[in-house]
C-alpha cells in the first residue's frame, strides 16, 4: 500500500456529474491524490465544494497547480469535441494523463486502453479491442471483440458495440444504443439513445431510431440547440 504522500497528484478537469464518476473511480483505485476540480464555466464557482472536492478555478490554474506538485490531469466532462481539442494544450504544459478504470469493469488482458480514458463500473471491453485516448466507456457499456475506437469517443451507459466495430474520433453513442457487428461510425457523429445501428454512419451526423437513420448534421443540431 502506497503512502498517500507518495502518490501522484491529479486534477480533474470538470465539475459536473461525470467528474463525480471519475473522482469515485480514482478514489476506489487509490492510485492518485485528487487535488481538486477545474471548471471553465461560471467564475463564481471557484471555491465551491463538489462532493468534498474544491473547484479550483478554470484552465488558467493549471500552471499554478503544476508548480504546486500536480503531475496528472484527467477530463471529467462529456463534450467529446472539447476533450479532443483541449488535450494538446495540457500536453504542451508537460502534464501527464491519468487513466481511470473502475475495478468492477471487465477489461480483457490484451485490450488496449488509451491514456486519459475512463472505464466506468460494469463496463466490458473484450479481447482485441483498442480504445483511444480520452474516451468514456460509461456505466454498463460493452465494447466487444476487436472493436477500434478513436480518441475522445463516448460510449454511453448501457450502450453495446458488436464485434469489430470502428468508431471515429469524438463520436457519441447514446444511452442504450446498439451497434451491430462490423459497423463503422464516422468521426464526430452522434447516435441517439436507444438507437439500433444496422448500417455504417457517415461523419458528423445525428442518427436515431430503430433502425437508426440520419436525421440531420451535427452542425444543424448545434444550431437547434442554440435557438
Amino acid at each position: 500500500m502506497h503512502s498517500k504522500n507518495m502518490l501522484p497528484k491529479v486534477v480533474i478537469w470538470g465539475a459536473g456529474g461525470h467528474a463525480l464518476v471519475v473522482a469515485d473511480i480514482l478514489r476506489v483505485r487509490a492510485e492518485y491524490v485528487i487535488v481538486g476540480l477545474l471548471y471553465d464555466g461560471t467564475p463564481g464557482r471557484r471555491g465551491e465544494r463538489v462532493n468534498g472536492f474544491e473547484v479550483l478555478g478554470g484552465r488558467e490554474r493549471l500552471d499554478d497547480l503544476k508548480s504546486q506538485g500536480a503531475t496528472h490531469v484527467i477530463f471529467g466532462f462529456g463534450d467529446c469535441t472539447a476533450r479532443l481539442q483541449l488535450a494538446s494544450s495540457v500536453e504542451a504544459m508537460g502534464l501527464e494523463w491519468a487513466t481511470a478504470v473502475h475495478p468492477r469493469a471487465t477489461v480483457a488482458v490484451d485490450a488496449l486502453i488509451g491514456l486519459g480514458t475512463v472505464v466506468a463500473a460494469g463496463a466490458v471491453v473484450n479481447p482485441g479491442a483498442r480504445v483511444g485516448r480520452h474516451c468514456i466507456i460509461n456505466t454498463g457499456a460493452t465494447v466487444d471483440h476487436e472493436c477500434i475506437l478513436g480518441d475522445a469517443v463516448h460510449v454511453g451507459p448501457g450502450a453495446h458495440l458488436g464485434g469489430r466495430c470502428v468508431v471515429g474520433d469524438a463520436a457519441w453513442i447514446g444511452i442504450g444504443a446498439i451497434v451491430l457487428d462490423r459497423i463503422r461510425i464516422g468521426a464526430g457523429s452522434m447516435i441517439g439513445a436507444g438507437a439500433v445501428i444496422t448500417r455504417d454512419v457517415p461523419e458528423k451526423v445525428v442518427v436515431y431510431g430503430v433502425p437508426g437513420r440520419v436525421v440531420r448534421s451535427v452542425e444543424d443540431q448545434a444550431k437547434r440547440n442554440r435557438s
